[in-house]
């Protein structure tokens, strides 16, 4: 029986997939297995993989005839997976040697639907630990009691797929697949689904993902329209909170969240192409004239002072287009 399967994406990563494949091998065990997903890479990425196949132990080999993007790579992972374990990670990134042997131990033990982990962060030289906003470790809750509060970093914004593991029963009720197509931002209904759905997790101070930052090929790196794609993920967050049996309590936070998010894009304009910028303003005030307008009201005047003008103007633009079309 397969006790792990651990799902890559790969896109014309050549310069840091060596890194990867090497952190895979010194991870593998005969009841472990590798997913890795070519997402049509176009560079030597794909050439590594096939001789990763005939190289490290557990290696399966998927191949996008077309570039589907991060979630629909990771989705094309899960359905091929048989583990009773699931893991991901990015075909940039990179393990400790023996780190998801002690994880899923760690796991195993307290016997939940899931766990986060810390991870350092590098970024060139520089190694940072990314700890979990949350203050319990190694104790198992429900994940829905861990969104809040609104106004404090919960486990819930760290967003990262790949810092945990998830037993199968998640993936056998359907919440553990992205949305299809998603370019960025694809961890957010992802992992607020979880929080919302599963019914238990923990926390784990087990450091051992190796998170590269600075990537020039990363989408956050990247100012095109595949950046906008954030308002999608958002919008799902608020319709999926939304019809939620605690929305009166959950929304603040999504609303929150999702302000903060296009504050911070509309605050660094200048990495966009002057298309994509204007395509940003008027999506961004659109989205707020979508939202909950009195959970909004709240949500802004709880902002920072610069925040909250410059939110309140996007809406104003947003009122002022609705005028004009009625």
């Amino acid at each position: 029986m397969v006790k792990l399967s651990v799902i890559v994406p790969f896109y014309n990563v050549q310069t840091y997939a060596p890194d990867t494949l090497r952190s895979l091998r010194a991870n593998a065990r005969e009841d472990f297995e590798f997913i890795l997903v070519d997402d049509c890479s176009t560079d030597g990425t794909a050439d590594m993989l096939r001789r990763a196949q005939d190289e490290i132990p557990g290696v399966v080999v998927r191949r996008h005839e077309r570039n589907g993007g991060l979630a629909t790579a990771r989705n094309t992972g899960l359905d091929a997976a048989r583990g009773e374990y699931l893991a991901f990670l990015d075909g940039d990134d990179w393990l400790a040697p023996g780190f998801y042997a002690e994880l899923l131990a760690r796991t195993e033990a307290l016997g939940c639907d899931f766990v986060r982990t810390d991870h350092v962060q590098a970024d060139g030289r520089t190694r940072t630990v990314q700890r979990v906003p949350h203050g319990r470790r190694g104790e198992v809750m429900a994940p829905r009691d861990a969104i809040l509060p609104a106004g404090r970093s919960t486990s819930v914004d760290y967003a990262y797929a790949w810092a945990g593991l998830y037993h199968r029963r998640l993936l056998d009720r359907g919440l553990l697949h992205f949305t299809d197509g998603l370019r960025t931002a694809e961890d957010r209904p992802w992992i607020w689904r979880l929080h919302r759905e599963a019914d238990s997790f923990a926390v784990l101070g087990l450091l051992g993902i190796f998170y590269r930052r600075g990537v020039a090929s990363s989408l956050t790196q990247i100012g095109d329209m595949r950046q906008l794609d954030f308002i999608r993920s958002f919008d799902q967050v608020i319709r999926e909170t939304a019809a939620d049996r605690d929305a009166r309590e959950l929304l603040p936070k999504a609303v929150r969240n999702y302000c903060a998010i296009i504050s911070h894009h509309m605050g660094s304009m200048e990495r966009f192409e002057p298309s994509v910028a204007r395509a940003l303003k008027t999506m961004s005030a659109d989205a707020l004239g979508r939202m909950p307008q009195d959970v909004l009201d709240d949500a802004l005047d709880s902002m920072d002072v610069k925040r909250a003008a410059l939110l309140r103007r996007l809406r104003r633009r947003s009122a002022a287009k609705a005028v004009a079309a009625a």
